[in-house]
């Protein structure tokens, strides 16, 4: 289709080429169903990488180097013509269809900003360890629970993403939940239980290797859109969800572990 309708963003730092090709493979088979922009977003040293890329029909820009909102909002700034925002990990996969899959979800309903599918999260070799498909648990858990919306999965209305002014540029973790709190504000949230997505676990996924950093800014951005005469006893309940998180990842880990 020669009208792009889905701008895909891609940050890599160009260290993991080999998923990086996987990774753009998945995003290029989603051009049979409909428009795709692909930015990838990638430090100028990174030349392999870039060269890579850009021989798979990506745009390339210049990562900031400021953090990985900042990374992200530069892709954003690619836009041209396209409706949606998708983003996907440099080792992370769309599944066939996902992304057609997201925009007739989205489109299903007026007044939507938001759509999010199943997560399948799959070992270093592509095997799937499990499956996230939370639907409806995920949005009334998301101002004060786990964030169960996985952000490789979710297709945003990039005019919605705009009035929010895009990702935060001072989180490092938890940037996709914070844009998730304040998108609640401008439409509803749409979902499938069908996995759209996967995520590759591995030990130096980002948020899995800093599972601790990455729960203590989610509770921050958490509190801070509570209304403020609850924040001060959020703790109550930030904690017990803290000790269920690395929990999880610790079963997450065992699977893994037993493939």
């Amino acid at each position: 289709m020669s009208t792009p309708e889905v701008l895909v963003v891609l940050p890599t730092l160009g260290d993991r080429l080999d998923t990086l090709r996987l990774s753009i493979e998945s995003v290029n088979a989603q051009r049979a169903d409909l428009g795709v922009t692909l930015v990838v977003v990638a430090p100028p040293q990174a030349v392999e990488a870039r060269e890579l890329a850009e021989s798979m029909g990506a745009v390339i820009v210049d990562d900031p180097k400021e953090g990985i909102s900042a990374a992200i909002n530069c892709g954003l700034a690619a836009r041209t013509s396209e409706k949606y925002y998708a983003w996907v990990g440099d080792d992370d996969l769309i599944r066939p269809g996902g992304l057609a899959l997201l925009r007739s979800v989205i489109e299903s309903t007026p007044g939507t900003v938001l759509a999010f599918g199943g997560c399948e999260y799959i070992d270093p070799e592509g095997r799937t360890i499990m499956v996230s498909n939370a639907g409806r648990l995920a949005t009334v858990l998301l101002s004060w629970g786990p964030d169960l919306i996985p952000h490789p999965g979710t297709m945003i209305t990039l005019d919605a993403l705009q009035k929010i002014g895009g990702f935060d540029p001072s989180l490092k973790y938890a940037m996709d939940l914070d844009a998730f709190l304040k998108l609640r504000k401008h439409g509803s949230f749409a979902w499938t239980r069908t996995p759209v997505s996967a995520f590759r676990w591995h030990p130096d996924s980002l948020t899995v290797a800093n599972r601790l950093g990455s729960s203590k800014e989610s509770e921050s951005v958490k509190r801070r859109h509570l209304p403020k005469v609850i924040r001060p006893i959020s703790g109550l309940w930030h904690r017990p969800v803290r000790w269920a998180s690395a929990f999880a990842a610790g079963r997450v880990n065992a699977r893994a572990r037993a493939l």
